[in-house]
């Protein structure tokens, strides 16, 4: 039996109050109960300055069918959109060590009946570098499979302090997770520092073999370019191979408080315990990355981008958040990348901790205007994050929506090309 639009609405409007009521009866219940706890770190020496730190998260989602479609079904789904376990020591001041592994994304649709009988259920490498320190402060080298990416801030965004409830989907952010690199990891040579209030991560890195890439490198545009973004696997006219190398690079100004850049994961929020204003550009390049078939040549790969970041207390030590970012990505005419394409994308978030509460509700906008579609992408997220204890526990309720994007909601689907869904996050981290 359909469920008609009135009755989806009256079921949404249900969750959203059994949510508010959950929120308000925790703090009315627990909000005497000491939450703190001491990291989980293990000390290698007396004064702690060699030391173990291990972080385990998990963030549990409960997402609705599109209601956008008429007269659907209405359906809860639930998932395990994270479930990480990361380690990094500090044994010398010059030298570190990272591991992260975890999985993403288990859904009922990949779930196996013994847990290894394909990747969904499966734990994965995320992050394993080795860093060296060469002058302190100011130059770092590191290598291995890393997160210090280049372009835009949300590019090494944190998954432990989002402000909004993920990063914003379309993943224009992430815009090379799995079309160059394993899960916006990729292997290769970076390098960071600070000079003064300015720090930098610059990479030289290899793509994965675009055979294993999201759609195999294919044009996603209502726009046929000609183009697929597999360049690296395919000879030059000379017979020589190209397009092996992936430079990029990100640098920002801190005109207040310095961010730490000990790891290379952006926070989105402080909630008040830091005052930053931080002005940010960077840049992709990735020669010979395209490959035209009918004339058997290779055309380059260029992004740049600009960004900005406020957050910082206000009045009664609550917290506003705002962040803008403008890019331009260049993949060659008319070609629709997995979640970029050729064109301009802008994106821009605004929260704010309400005064004397653990509320902080929040609004984020997406506008994409890429060749490979005659008309813009458009993304709205509202939402309201719940802090139990900060970002260590906390609840989080959004409404989504994208517009425009055919490779989420296909034309079959639906004609219009729009998502709308409400989610739900429950998020603890030690």
């Amino acid at each position: 039996m359909k469920t008609s639009l009135p009755h989806k609405i009256r079921l949404l409007s249900g969750l959203v109050l059994l949510a508010v009521a959950t929120s308000v009866w925790s703090q009315t219940e627990v909000s005497q109960e000491d939450h703190s706890y001491k990291p989980l770190t293990l000390k290698l020496n007396e004064t702690g300055s060699k030391y173990v730190r291990f972080i385990i998260w998990h963030q549990q989602w409960a997402v609705t069918n599109n209601l956008a479609i008429d007269d659907a079904k209405f359906q809860v789904s639930t998932m395990a959109r994270r479930s990480r376990f990361l380690a990094y020591a500090q044994v010398s001041s010059r030298f570190l060590l990272l591991m992260h592994f975890g999985l993403n994304n288990l859904s009922p649709t990949n779930l196996d009946g013994l847990g290894n009988g394909g990747n969904g259920p499966q734990f994965f490498l995320h992050d394993a570098w080795t860093e060296f320190k060469v002058v302190p402060k100011s130059l770092y080298i590191g290598t291995g499979l890393h997160y210090w990416k280049g372009l835009t801030r949300l590019a090494s965004q944190s998954t432990l302090n989002f402000m909004t409830m993920d990063n914003p989907r379309p993943f224009a952010p992430w815009h090379s997770l799995g079309v160059t690199d394993q899960f916006a990891r990729h292997l290769g040579v970076y390098i960071k520092g600070e000079l003064g209030k300015l720090d930098y991560r610059v990479a030289v890195n290899n793509p994965l073999n675009p055979a294993n890439a999201l759609g195999a490198g294919k044009d996603f545009g209502n726009h046929s370019s000609g183009l697929t973004y597999n360049g690296s696997a395919k000879a030059d006219e000379n017979g020589d191979p190209v397009g092996n190398t992936i430079i990029e690079g990100y640098f920002r100004y801190n005109l207040l408080d310095a961010e730490s850049t000990v790891l290379p994961f952006n926070v989105g929020s402080y909630l008040g315990t830091k005052k930053v204003f931080a002005l940010g550009a960077g840049f992709f390049l990735h020669p010979n990355a395209m490959y035209r078939e009918s004339d058997k040549t290779h055309e380059n790969v260029s992004h740049f981008a600009a960004d900005a970041f406020y957050d910082a207390p206000v009045s009664g030590g609550d917290c506003l958040n705002a962040y803008a970012a403008f890019t331009h990505f260049n993949y060659g005419k008319n070609y629709l990348s997995r979640w970029a394409g050729t064109g301009n994308n802008f994106y821009g978030q605004l929260g704010y901790k309400l005064k004397n509460t653990s509320f902080m509700p929040y609004i984020a906008y997406q506008y994409a205007d890429y060749e490979g579609y005659d008309e813009a992408i458009t993304g709205l997220d509202i939402g309201l994050n719940y802090f139990i204890n900060a970002h260590h526990a906390k609840i989080t309720l959004e409404y989504h929506q994208v517009k425009g994007d055919y490779r989420d909601v296909p034309a079959a689907v639906q004609a219009d090309g729009i998502n709308r869904q409400f989610r739900l996050q429950t998020h603890i981290f030690l």
